[in-house]
């Protein structure tokens, strides 16, 4: 009985020491954790997934931080025209737009009491919205009553909300978020270096090679705009999918829903003016501007350790699989096994490629093989 109870003790302390070791390689030497290089790669085929779409959010939210300013400096006084007779009627109107734009619906006539003042007209079709400014007394087209820079930025309002796609675009966009809520979760898992060396983390190393910089600009510009774009994702989850979130008010606080504001109201409503800034005026929208770009450099230098690690490797395999016979190629290493990265190669041959040489060879203390692929 005491044979067995040492055996049960002696097997609950190497189950002990097990979790102990695997926590501390997190804490001291992250690099070697199976967990984190399936985060890696979560990471970094997410990243390249959506680097178009973060591209777009990014660089039109940088710009729209500023859309009313833009909106009062493209605003140009109302346009007038000669009197010429009695001013047609709405439906004269319509019947001259329908005339100029066959197939189109008259959506809206929106006249002002000047009776010299254009007449604007919407028309849609198909989904699509068609703004246009009418002689009041002739029906002539007009063309847009809006300038150029003002639907520009109109335009970029709608690329940031809806993808200019209306309602599926938003969708779209609220999939975007949640992705990009991904990104920054496993980024942030991915940056931890190790207890000894994250201090290095917090900056670009600028006396490295080329590929050390990249990685290490990547990795400081993260952390540095980690909150910022961790709170433009998750406020951008909840304005194109706000019922989840009014859900959980309600439930933490049903009994104060007829109270007027509630605590929970407020957060929310703090959530829409973090996105767009809106608060605290002019330094806190011209430091959202600048931080908005940091996605932009994140994906850029995402793409490029993306191409180093997986496109070169893939071109110079297949350059050597032309070389040499496959048959005969007993270390090549597979698709999977250069895409996912999870699987070290065989030692290489002597007509192997510098990747495989590369991959293969032994690691110094404490480094594993993610590191060598993120140099």
């Amino acid at each position: 009985m005491r044979v067995a109870d040492c055996g049960h003790g002696t097997g609950d302390q190497h189950s002990r020491r097990r979790k102990i070791g695997r926590r501390g390689r997190l804490w001291r030497n992250p690099q070697n954790v199976w967990a984190r290089r399936a985060l890696f790669q979560i990471h970094l085929w997410a990243g390249v997934g959506v680097g178009i779409y973060i591209l777009l959010i990014s660089v039109s939210g940088s710009v729209i931080v500023f859309r009313n300013e833009l909106y009062k400096s493209f605003v140009r006084p109302p346009l007038v025209v000669e009197p010429s007779g009695t001013p047609l009627t709405d439906d004269e109107l319509k019947a001259a737009a329908k005339r100029a734009y066959p197939g189109w619906t008259i959506a809206n006539v929106w006249r002002v009491k000047n009776p010299n003042q254009v007449v604007e007209i919407w028309l849609e079709h198909n989904k699509k919205r068609k703004q246009r400014a009418f002689n009041p007394y002739t029906g002539a087209d007009l063309g847009n009553p809006d300038p150029a820079g003002l639907r520009f930025v109109l335009w970029l309002v709608d690329l940031h909300d809806n993808l200019l796609y209306q309602d599926i675009g938003r969708k779209v966009n609220g999939a975007g978020a949640i992705l990009l809520t991904v990104l920054c979760i496993t980024g942030a898992v991915i940056w931890w270096p190790g207890i000894v060396s994250w201090r290095r983390s917090l900056v670009a190393n600028w006396t490295g090679n080329w590929k050390r910089f990249n990685w290490g600009l990547h990795s400081a510009l993260g952390f540095w705009s980690f909150a910022f774009v961790f709170v433009w994702a998750v406020s951008g989850i909840y304005l194109v999918f706000p019922d989840p979130f009014t859900a959980v008010i309600d439930y933490l606080q049903p009994d104060e829903a007829q109270r007027g504001l509630r605590a929970g109201d407020e957060v929310l409503r703090w959530v829409a003016r973090l996105h767009f800034g809106r608060f605290a005026g002019w330094p806190i929208k011209t430091l959202w501007f600048l931080i908005g770009f940091a996605p932009v450099i994140l994906f850029i230098t995402g793409a490029i350790m993306w191409w180093n690690r997986v496109i070169i490797p893939l071109l110079a395999e297949e350059g050597q699989l032309r070389r040499k016979p496959a048959a005969e190629d007993a270390t090549a290493v597979s698709p999977a096994e250069i895409f996912t990265g999870l699987t070290t190669p065989a030692a290489p041959s002597i007509e192997a490629s510098p990747y495989r040489a590369r991959a293969s060879r032994p690691l110094p203390q404490g480094e594993g093989r993610l590191s060598q692929l993120e140099e």
